[in-house]
C-alpha cells in the first residue's frame, strides 16, 4: 500500500498484461504554509508495454473529498470517478459492465494513456482503505473561514 519512504499509495491499480496506474502520496506540498499545507504531493507512475512515466500530481482537499463521494457511491458499473482533472495531470476511471475499469492518464502535451484493468469485488473497499490511510497520515489541519482567508484549525497535529 506504499513503499518504505512513508508514502501512501491512494490507487494501485494493475493489469494482466504488466499495465498500471498509481497515484502514490508522498507528503504535503507546503508543510507549514497555510495556503500549500493541506495541499498534498502525489507522484503518477503509468506503465505499459508502450510508455513508462512519472509526473508530479497536487492533490488538494477538494480533489479528495471527490473522490470520497465517488466511492461512497460504490463506483458501479457505468460510473465515473475523476482525480484532478480539470488542471494538469490527472485520472479518470470509467467502470465498465464486464469487472473492469478503463484508465485514462493524461497530461496536456505530454500523454494521453487508456488502458483498461481487471477489478476484484473487493476493489472499492482497498480504495476507501487507502484514502483512510492518507487522510489519517494528512489530516486537513487548515480552515479557510472565508475566500483567501485561512487558519490553522485546533486540531493540528504539531
Amino acid at each position: 500500500m506504499g513503499d518504505p519512504a512513508g508514502s501512501i499509495d491512494l490507487i494501485d491499480l494493475a493489469g494482466t498484461a504488466g499495465e498500471r496506474c498509481v497515484v502514490r502520496v508522498t507528503g504535503r506540498f507546503e508543510p507549514g504554509v497555510l495556503t500549500g499545507h493541506d495541499i498534498l504531493r502525489a507522484t503518477l507512475i503509468v506503465s505499459s508495454d508502450k510508455v513508462r512515466d512519472a509526473t508530479t500530481l497536487f492533490l488538494l482537499p477538494s480533489d479528495l473529498a471527490e473522490w470520497q463521494s465517488a466511492l461512497d457511491g460504490g463506483l458501479g458499473a457505468g460510473s465515473t470517478a475523476v482525480i484532478a482533472g480539470d488542471r494538469g495531470p490527472g485520472i479518470e476511471l470509467r467502470v465498465q459492465r464486464n469487472r473492469r475499469v478503463a484508465v485514462r492518464v493524461h497530461e496536456t502535451d505530454r500523454f494521453d494513456i487508456v488502458m483498461k484493468v481487471p477489478i476484484r469485488p473487493e476493489w472499492v473497499s482497498d480504495l476507501r482503505q487507502r484514502l483512510a490511510r492518507v487522510h489519517q497520515t494528512w489530516p486537513r489541519e487548515v480552515l479557510t473561514s472565508s475566500p483567501d482567508v485561512y487558519e490553522w484549525s485546533p486540531d493540528r497535529q504539531r
